[in-house]
């Protein structure tokens, strides 16, 4: 009864680092063994062992970097190709899209990547410390946080119109950036799952599928924008649905990865149901 009740209170994502992308966490602790190696090396020059040491951290961190580099770029390409599609529909569009973009949109960006980052931080504490338990916890409640945080952000989303035009900008400008922007009200609520997810990976030095996913979501991306603006013809407003969509597709493909690969001995129905509550009271 004791067991049954135990596996039951179980936080949504368990997660142990052999069984979490386990080539990431031998490549990342072979790598850390040969440096050590090296810079312990007192038979070779000291000059030689920092090139050496040099050399494996440097390869290290490209490896690191590199896609999460990747992840950042595609994001702005998304918003780009959406910027750019909008632009076809004429100078007015491109003008809304563009102000919608680099001012509204920017700043709900900035302000949930910064307070994902923090997760980073606290995912990044509890795995050093093995107290892997954690992991799941903190991604539960930072999400949590950053989804009210969205609802905040909203209230700006819906009042962007007047707001706009209180800043000095055109009612003309005003009104279409506004019908842009209701159309990324979904993209808030992508960002508040989504970078919680994407530090808890980058936590345990799990880069490279978030850029697969994302590489793969910017295809569908330029797919879809083309077919709703010019096949359907669904304006600004279908222009930013599909941005907003394919924000959800990235959430959606990173949670699929981590339950795939955390999940697979901890059963769904229990953890789905009790695991928040778990998470947010433990």
């Amino acid at each position: 009864m004791g067991s049954s009740e135990n596996n039951i209170l179980q936080p949504l994502l368990q997660t142990n680092p052999p069984s979490l992308s386990s080539q990431s966490f031998t490549t990342k602790h072979r790598s850390s063994g040969e440096l050590e190696s090296v810079l312990s090396d007192t038979t070779l020059p000291f000059l030689l062992r920092l090139r050496h040491a040099s050399w494996i951290e440097l390869k290290l961190l490209f490896f690191l970097a590199a896609p999460a580099v990747v992840v950042y770029m595609i994001n702005y390409l998304m918003s780009m190709s959406t910027q750019i599609f909008s632009g076809h529909l004429g100078t007015l569009e491109l003008a809304a899209a563009s102000l919608g973009n680099t001012g509204i949109q920017v700043f709900a960006y900035g302000l949930m990547l910064g307070m994902g980052s923090a997760v980073e931080t606290l995912c990044g504490q509890a795995y050093g410390a093995q107290k892997y338990e954690m992991l799941g916890i903190y991604l539960q409640r930072s999400t949590v946080i950053l989804t009210v945080a969205g609802f905040l952000l909203s209230i700006i989303y819906i009042f962007s119109k007047p707001i706009l035009i209180f800043l000095g900008q055109s009612p003309e400008i005003a009104s279409a950036a506004a019908v842009f922007v209701y159309g990324l009200i979904p993209q808030i609520f992508a960002y508040a799952v989504n970078f919680p997810i994407q530090k808890f990976l980058q936590a345990q030095s799990i880069v490279t599928p978030s850029a697969y996913i994302s590489a793969a979501t910017l295809v569908i991306h330029l797919l879809l924008s083309w077919v709703a603006v010019y096949k359907i013809g669904l304006g600004l407003l279908g222009a930013s649905l599909v941005l907003s969509f394919s924000w959800w597709i990235i959430v959606v493909a990173q949670f699929v990865y981590i339950v795939v690969d955390t999940l697979l001995d901890v059963s769904p129905a229990c953890a789905l149901i009790t695991a928040f509550q778990y998470g947010l009271h433990e």
